[in-house]
């Protein structure tokens, strides 16, 4: 979550809320191994949902671009939540 909070700018709650409604909607799966959390595309999602998925990411390549400079910043400084 700390990753997801550094890319996008948000806060723990918004984040929290978002991924808890991703997994209601069996967007995604989350893992849970000791304290962390990982999460990925659900592995059941259809075929339809990844072409949004992946339409969506393709005509948003800036926003990515920006959130993936914010996460790289967000490692260099060796910080943590």
């Amino acid at each position: 979550m700390c990753d997801l909070m550094a890319a996008l700018e948000l806060d723990q709650p918004k984040v929290s809320r978002h991924l808890a409604e991703l997994r209601k909607c069996n967007i995604l799966q989350d893992e849970r191994r000791g304290k962390w959390v990982y999460y990925q595309l659900h592995k059941q999602l259809p075929d339809w949902a990844k072409a949004v998925i992946s339409q969506t990411a393709e005509c948003n390549s800036g926003y990515f671009a920006a959130s993936l400079a914010n996460l790289n910043a967000f490692k260099q400084q060796a910080s943590s939540c």
